[in-house]
């Protein structure tokens, strides 16, 4: 898993996040809502996991705020489609329609469906993972952000991350986001878009 930006580091991807990070918190605060929900896209190693823990560390509103990443909801290799409208349906309507949503974890190892987990739509969410940006997601966003990163630097730092255990899937997940960015024009979507290094 990616590790938070540190706000002292000289590294660009993280000076970058950090950038991106204070930027969004002035955009949560100006949703003026108690529960807004913030979707997090881009392409994989873009630093959308890091920048999701950094918005949590820094979250600008009283109480919690609930994090949810795709990679726990993705039904295989071949489920990027699946699991954004997995989101959608059992996390994000039910959140804005004021009703508890509960999705299931993808267990990797055993290729099948886990435990459950509740989302209380009284609370601020975040949500982050590849492909989340459609206009189908979008409506029920308030701020959406779309991180964009080239492929060289994505690879190395996914790959340095998950090792061989992400290296044999790589081109087949990257062509499932290559249809996801042609089909769903995501940065069109997003409130924030940000240069990731």
């Amino acid at each position: 898993m990616s590790s938070e930006p540190s706000r002292s580091s000289s590294d660009p991807v993280s000076r970058a996040l950090d950038a991106a990070a204070s930027r969004l918190i002035s955009s949560i605060t100006a949703v003026s809502a108690a529960n807004p929900v913030v979707l997090v896209d881009g392409r994989s190693g873009a630093g959308k996991t890091s920048l999701a823990h950094a918005l949590v560390a820094r979250w600008p509103l009283a109480g919690r705020v609930q994090l949810v990443a795709l990679d726990a909801i993705y039904p295989g290799w071949d489920g990027l489609d699946a699991g954004v409208e997995l989101a959608r349906e059992q996390i994000l309507v039910p959140h804005g329609r004021g009703l508890i949503g509960v999705w299931q974890r993808w267990d990797w190892e055993v290729a099948a469906p886990a435990e459950a987990h509740a989302v209380d739509p009284s609370l601020p969410l975040i949500v982050e993972g590849s492909g989340l940006l459609t206009a189908a997601t979008a409506a029920l966003g308030d701020v959406r952000v779309w991180l964009d990163s080239p492929e060289p630097s994505r690879r190395h730092r996914a790959l340095t991350r998950d090792g061989d255990t992400y290296r044999p899937h790589w081109t087949r997940w990257a062509r499932q986001e290559d249809r996801h960015v042609v089909r769903d024009r995501p940065a069109d979507h997003a409130t924030d878009v940000f240069a990731v290094p």
